[in-house]
């Protein structure tokens, strides 16, 4: 194998004391030394430093291929740092690694939290709601932050979802002689003059947060009243059986709502709407569940869609059933894609007992009833009854 030429190196907050041999090493034998300004300045690049483009783009690098480069990165350059985004574009001998402690590793020391049992975060570059399933009472996370501005973005944040008595405590500068530690609650006044990088970790307390199964509540959702309910919402998502990393294919999609629900189990999906204020409603539900890097908007019908979406893993139809759509849809989908379709008229319950009767599956009918007012009394209020078949191409 031929000597590495680009050598992507953790660095901490003491700079050039707290590097090993091996890592002092790479980066004295480097004519070019990629990092941001801070980075560069701890470790003394001198003339040989450039800076990160903004926004942030490894091609700089990858065009000096071949020449002595080195990358610095805060801590371990694979958890949430500039690594991953190298590799991809590198063959396995093009650089070699050294990582430092993470940020996460050095806030749990001081803290003295497990780490295996707390949710690690980069909310540096992403927007707040990422952290939203994760919120729940008592969870403990550790959260990369932009900068103290966006602490204090944090601490409101949890105020407007109840979670107000929430600990915050605030790391600035960890491994270096700088480092400082603050604890306070997310409803106090936001402290001052914080200093970057800055981490905070969060002990959540003041509401339980989202359930972590199937069937949220109906009122979490921006709907026009095209939403698949709660209740049928957690059986279709059973049916469907979402799995981390799997993509689902959300055909007439309406608030997004089962979308959002397979995405917080880790998969990703392309929600299809043909309505641009039904599209509007599953992009504010996506954002406000933090799952939109997830999940993917689509304007269009079946089954003109099918032929522009990557290929699916599962396939959720919930309403506008027809013979040209499901046959279509037959044959779109690759074998082994689960399918899960809903009717809720008489005309789309004929059509899916002949499809269940030509291909298996399980066929259910779905008959729910709320208890509601009647009189001075109670009665039962039945909701439209639902068809559901669901099979595996």
């Amino acid at each position: 194998m031929a000597e590495p030429w680009l050598a992507i190196i953790g660095l901490g907050e003491d700079g050039l004391a707290g590097l090993s041999d091996a890592s002092r090493d790479a980066l004295a034998r480097a004519d070019v030394v990629f990092g941001g300004p801070r980075h560069l300045d701890l470790a003394q690049a001198g003339a040989r430093g450039q800076s990160w483009p903004v926004p942030f783009s490894a091609a700089p690098v990858l065009a000096l291929r071949g020449q002595r480069v080195a990358v610095l990165a805060s801590g371990d350059p694979f958890w949430f740092g500039a690594g991953g985004s190298l590799a991809a574009d590198l063959a396995p001998d093009d650089w070699v690694a050294y990582p430092a402690p993470s940020t996460f590793a050095l806030a749990a020391a001081r803290l003295g939290w497990r780490l295996e049992e707390v949710t690690c975060l980069g909310l540096h570059a992403q927007p707040l709601p990422r952290a939203r399933r994760f919120l729940t009472q008592g969870a403990r996370l550790i959260c990369l932050m932009r900068d103290g501005a966006a602490v204090a973005q944090m601490a409101g944040y949890l105020c407007a979802l109840g979670l107000g008595p929430s600990a915050l405590t605030v790391l600035e500068r960890l491994g270096g002689p700088r480092a400082r530690v603050r604890q306070t609650t997310a409803a106090c006044s936001p402290l001052a003059d914080i200093a970057t990088p800055v981490a905070v970790a969060i002990t959540v307390a003041g509401g339980s947060g989202l359930p972590r199964g199937f069937g949220l509540p109906d009122d979490l959702f921006i709907h026009d009243g095209q939403i698949t309910r709660s209740a049928v919402r957690s059986i279709t998502l059973s049916a469907l059986a979402p799995r981390p990393g799997a993509r689902l294919w959300d055909i007439g999609a309406g608030s997004g709502s089962v979308s959002v629900e397979w995405c917080l189990a880790g998969g990703h999906a392309h929600a299809a709407e043909p309505r641009t204020d039904r599209l509007a409603n599953i992009a504010a539900n996506a954002a406000a569940f933090g799952v939109d890097h997830r999940l993917t908007v689509v304007q269009g019908a079946a089954p003109d869609i099918f032929g522009t979406l990557p290929s699916p893993d599962a396939v959720f139809l919930g309403g506008g059933s027809s013979a040209p759509v499901m046959q279509a849809l037959w044959q779109a989908i690759p074998p082994g894609t689960r399918l899960v379709a809903n009717a809720v008229t008489l005309e789309a319950e004929a059509l899916l007992g002949q499809w269940h009767a030509d291909k298996g599956g399980t066929l259910l009918r779905i008959e729910l009833a709320a208890a509601q007012p009647l009189g001075r009394k109670r009665g039962w209020s039945p909701a439209r009854p639902i068809v559901q078949w669901s099979v595996t191409r």
